[in-house]
Formats: C-alpha cells, structure tokens, sequence
C-alpha cells in the first residue's frame, strides 16, 4: 500500500446519494492507495494475454506492449518528483493499460499482420504524446481570457478591471499557483474574485495543504479588495475552509451576503452565496440576498456551479461567475467534456452563456480532480477571467 488513508468523503448530492463522477472519484481513490507494484500478475496478465492474441508475435508484441507500459509508468511517478502534481500512479497506469492493451487486442483481430502491428504501434505513440501533453505541459499553461460587460443602460463609461479565479484545488505548491500570481502582477486587476473549492479531495484534511493554499491566498491583493465564496461542500469542508479564511485579513467571505463594491462611482453589488448542493435552499438565499440591492444598482453573483443559472435568469442577476465543471478537464475534439459534475451536464461545461437579461461565465478553473483522478487537463486548459466593466458609474446623463 502506499501515500495517506482515505478519509470517508461525504455524499455530493443533498438526498445522501452520490453522482457517478464522485463515486468514480471515491473508488478511484482507494485503488490509487495501492502502489503499482503490488498489482504486477495483473500487468503481467493484461499485457501477456493482448500478447498471446498475435500468434508467433506474441513476443515481440510483449516487448512493444511492456515498452508503453514502462513509459506511462515513469511518466506519471516523475510528476511529483519534479512538484508538477500528486496523484497516485495506479488508476491512471490502469487506465492507460487497459486502452493500449485493447487497441494490440482489436489489431489482433482485425489486421494481424506487421503491418497492423506498426499501425497499432503508431497510435501508442500517439496516445504516449498525449498523456504526456495532458499531465505535463497543459495543467500548467495557465491563460488569461479577456472579457468585457456592459452594465445596464444608464451607467456613465468607466472601466473596472475584475479578474475571477475559481477551483484552486492546491494540494502542493506548483508551478500553475507561480503563474496565477505572475499574471496578477502583470494584469494589476482593480478587484478579485474568487469562487471556491480552494483545496483538492485528496488535500482537504492535510494540515501542509492547508497551510500552502493560505499562504497562497494571503498574496492575492487588489486595490478595491480580494472577495470570495465557498465552493463544493465537500471540498470546502466546513471546519477546514472557513478557519483558513479567518486568519486572512486580505479577502472578504461572502457569505450568502451582499456587498457594494468599495469605489466611489460604483453602483455595482457582489452577492456571494453559499453552495450546499441543497437547491431549494440555494435559490432561497439568492432570492433574500438579491433584494438587498436597490433597485438603479445592478449585480454580480459569485456561486460555485452553474447550477442556479435558470433561477438567476429569473430573478434578474446581471452577470453570474462561477466554476466547478473545470471544463471538463478532459475533453474531446469537437465534442468538449466528458463530465462537468453539473446537474444540467453539458449545457453549461464552459464559457459564456446568456439568457434574458443574465450573463453566464463557467470558468475552467485553475487545478485538478482529486484522489485517483489523473492530474491531467486535455483541450481545458486552466483559465484565469480578466473582466473589464464598461459603465460602472450610476449618474443620470
């Protein structure tokens, strides 16, 4: 066995139950708590038996087979060796397995022959290129993507410059936490926002993560404030998150709570709500906080999933920044995710929506699925979300 037991991870569902991806994440979890070594005759079984299937091949087939394996497998343990990620080694290994052990299994069946095999051989390649593009280089090209707003009619032009983070996930310094705050530096944002799930699934009860992501934080610095919201409640796990912000001074917890934004001119109010998974109970509170604003002002709603973008639509918030889907973190070319964790699926993965008079923006994210997900991002590379509010002051023309 090997790394830190697994402590008991709460339901992601308000009725108790658990969607798939999270029980995907759960199991996953227990088998990246074996180390790759320990599961050797299933290696060994898996690559034989894609082997035996070439006839008087099957050695040198072995041979090629055993190759990729060895190379996904150094692959993904250098990653923390070099303080690019932590995930265990075993579900992805097994995952990569079993996808090049069915591709030799299918050239088996249908072009056994030397040629096949080097086709086959070919698209291991491929895949070999990919997993590695997908573990190394993307979690870390950290972008900025450019957006401007235009608030509602009767507001005199005059830019506010708002950068959103969303889904930090830390579980160890790296080098996409260097790149968010060199980006800060450089864009020099007026104020920040921040829409939750801070730390990872496999980080939540270690104290070295807990103190890293703080010490994180505590650099975040704008002149009109630093605003943030709890993300997924189990992920940001009361008795953990909260006692993190406590102790910084620099950022405002908006906590299903309404704050007008610290400038002069600006008739702009931030409404951060709390997620619970419990609906009901979500809108109620945007419902309360919402008529907190008078009536000439207009709003941005910090919640961590896109989920109550339809009850947004119908209240009348004006932009809505959220997280959580992470894009997919792995995607399809035109397709995109393949999971968002979001109970309306696909609908919102990413990026910009509208409906009525509500802006959505799903943001990417910044880090990575926990417990024996890959730490891996392919065609969702992480995001951070420059905003430029057009017309922020509220005079009568």
């Amino acid at each position: 066995m090997t790394g830190r037991p697994i402590p008991d991870i709460p339901p992601d569902r308000a009725d108790g139950s658990s969607s798939w991806v999270h029980l995907g994440l759960i199991y996953s979890g227990r088998l990246g708590q074996i180390a790759p070594e320990y599961l050797t005759p299933l290696w060994v079984a898996l690559i034989g038996g894609a082997a035996w299937m070439w006839g008087a091949q099957w050695i040198p087939t072995a041979t090629l087979i055993t190759v990729f394996f060895v190379g996904d497998w150094l692959m993904l343990a250098l990653l923390p060796l070099t303080r690019r990620s932590w995930g265990p080694v075993t579900p992805p290994l097994l995952g990569l397995t079993l996808v090049r052990v069915g591709l030799f299994t299918l050239g088996a069946w249908f072009m056994s022959s030397n040629g096949g095999r080097s086709l086959i051989a070919t698209v291991n390649v491929v895949l070999s290129l990919t997993a590695f593009y997908a573990t190394w280089i993307e979690p870390f090209r950290v972008g900025v993507t450019r957006r401007q707003y235009t608030p509602p009619a009767g507001h005199i032009p005059e830019t506010l410059r708002v950068l959103h983070l969303s889904d930090v996930h830390f579980e160890r310094a790296s080098l996409r936490e260097a790149a968010v705050l060199a980006h800060i530096r450089d864009l020099q944002p007026d104020l920040i926002v921040l829409t939750g799930d801070y730390l990872n699934l496999s980080s939540v009860y270690q104290p070295e993560a807990q103190q890293g992501v703080r010490q994180f934080l505590s650099r975040l610095r704008a002149p009109l404030g630093v605003y943030a919201i709890t993300g997924s409640p189990v992920v940001d796990v009361n008795g953990i998150v909260p006692e993190i912000f406590a102790e910084l001074t620099n950022i405002h917890w908006l906590n299903d709570a309404a704050i007008k934004i610290p400038h002069d001119t600006a008739a702009c109010w931030l409404l951060g709500i709390r997620c619970t998974y419990d609906e009901a109970r979500d809108i109620t509170a945007l419902q309360q906080v919402y008529e907190q604003i008078p009536p000439d002002d207009w709003c941005v709603l910090l919640y961590h999933t896109p989920d109550l973008m339809p009850a947004a639509a119908r209240i009348g918030v004006n932009l809505y920044l959220c997280g959580h889907t992470h894009g997919g973190q792995l995607c399809l070319p035109f397709y995109g995710a393949l999971a968002t964790s979001s109970r309306y699926g696909k609908r919102y993965e990413a990026g910009l929506y509208q409906t009525g008079q509500t802006t959505l923006y799903v943001s990417r994210g910044l880090g990575m699925e926990g417990l024996g997900a890959p730490r891996a991002r392919f065609l969702a590379p992480p995001e951070i979300i420059l905003w430029e509010f057009q017309g922020c002051r509220n005079e009568k023309l």
